[in-house]
């Protein structure tokens, strides 16, 4: 009884670790799915005297994908409602191009100061020692 227990444990271990090899239907080659694009509806010129397209150049009415993906993102010129510029003026919204000014060599930062250089130079601990002193 007991070694047919150990040869079923054995056998039942064995195509478990034999399910992780990686061969077998499930591991074929897949096209990818971020490189698919959707195509423009096609569309009559109204002048018909147009020359055809070069072999394999991009559609000029759409655009590349990553085209189409900064405008997904970060929207086109779409106007706002009122309610949305009302809440973006309350809220304090930033510049339109802040993105871009964010990592301009020329973009001024704060100096915090000496206690935050203290912050952040300070050891770690477990905080069993830690003592606070209060300036009179």
């Amino acid at each position: 009884m007991r070694k047919l227990q150990s040869a079923i444990l054995l056998t039942a271990g064995s195509a478990m670790l034999a399910a992780c090899g990686g061969s077998g239907i499930f591991n074929r080659d897949r096209p990818d799915e971020f490189a698919v694009q959707r195509q423009a509806p096609l569309v009559v010129p109204p002048d018909f005297t147009l020359t055809p397209p070069a072999p394999g150049a991009p559609r000029p009415a759409e655009g590349t994908a990553q085209e189409q993906a900064l405008d997904a993102l970060f929207g086109g010129p779409a106007p706002r409602s009122q309610t949305e510029i009302s809440v973006l003026d309350r809220a304090g919204a930033a510049a339109p191009g802040i993105r871009s000014l964010a990592g301009d060599p020329e973009t001024n930062t704060v100096a915090k100061g000496r206690v935050t250089r203290d912050i952040i130079a300070a050891p770690e601990g477990d905080g069993q020692n830690a003592q606070t002193v209060i300036p009179s």
